[in-house]
């Protein structure tokens, strides 16, 4: 399952500004660092942010499907590893439940519990 991936509502917003603030004048400046330079370097760094985001996000999907795959790899292999002692000593063996195997005689056998219906008078 993939990770959604970040939608910035301030960006847009704040690109249109810098348009329209450029169409007003491109040297644009009203001191104490409100330009449209500092404003255009501020949108940008926002949008590289985002980006960063928005990739890290991927390869973390990327990360969990390696990891999802490795662990089936290994159950695979400790089944196989299991049934291989099974196949050699038996299921009856101390071997077999050393190696995590539950003997055949030491198994729970499932009671299933039957409703009873209640009886109003």
């Amino acid at each position: 399952m993939t990770r959604p991936k970040k939608k910035s509502t301030v960006l847009p917003k704040a690109e249109k500004r810098l348009a329209g603030m450029q169409s007003i004048n491109p040297k644009l400046s009203f001191g104490n660092g409100l330009s449209n330079e500092a404003f255009a370097a501020q949108v940008e760094a926002v949008r590289v942010d985002l980006n960063t985001y928005n990739t890290l996000l991927s390869k973390v999907d990327e990360a969990y499907n390696n990891l999802a795959a490795s662990e089936q790899a290994l159950a695979t292999l400790s089944e196989n590893m299991l049934m291989s002692v099974a196949i050699k000593y038996g299921k009856k063996s101390n071997e077999y439940e050393m190696a995590g195997g539950v003997r055949r005689g030491e198994r729970r056998r499932t009671v299933r519990k039957v409703e009873v219906e209640a009886v109003t008078a």
